[in-house]
């Protein structure tokens, strides 16, 4: 049995859609997507983002400048996601920690976890940056959810909500390539 893509049913079950995650995001409010380009990403949610109208996509040269246009847009009564790779989190720790977590701003961290492998919780992972992005953002007491499949897809816009609500940061760890649909 066969899909509509042509790939077999069972190789595409626990897909993570790349519709579904934007569908839940648009769900959040978002109207901003804030994005250093990233391979883990790119083609399931970046190219589809880009591409859509209700969405304003934000190229950022690098990931901490994310952090302040995002903590601006908020003062503007807009909600933003940033979209970056688990390099360029530890790239902006610095940020993260005095924009999001000092100064209690409400920024969504929609964190690529490139190379992660299936069915292996990231703190198990070979790849050591995989392995310690979730102890870092638990140091700043962020809030984090694992984004595997279509089935964990619900937690992204109360998450978001909630960090707009409670003004402070959340991490939404994006542990496959979500495909395109």
């Amino acid at each position: 049995m066969a899909t509509a893509t042509g790939a077999p049913a069972k190789d595409r079950a626990g897909a993570l859609n790349g519709s579904t995650v934007i569908s839940a995001i648009k769900a959040a409010g978002v109207s901003h997507v804030l994005a250093v380009p990233d391979l883990h990403t790119c083609d399931g949610l970046l190219t589809p983002i880009a591409a859509d109208p209700d969405l304003t996509l934000i190229r950022a040269c690098k990931e901490d400048e994310c952090l302040g246009i995002a903590a601006g847009l908020s003062y503007g009564n807009k909600r933003a996601v940033i979209l970056i790779q688990y390099t360029g989190m530890l790239y902006a720790m610095n940020a993260i920690r005095a924009v999001a977590v000092s100064y209690k701003q409400p920024i969504v961290l929609m964190v690529g976890l490139l190379g992660k492998e299936e069915g292996l919780a990231p703190q198990k992972s070979k790849r050591l940056g995989i392995r310690v992005i979730e102890p870092m953002l638990d140091l700043m007491g962020v809030p984090h959810h694992l984004i595997e499949t279509d089935d964990d897809a619900p937690m992204i816009a109360p998450a978001i909500k909630q960090t707009y609500e409670q003004s402070f940061p959340v991490g939404l760890l994006i542990g496959r390539s979500p495909t395109r649909s």
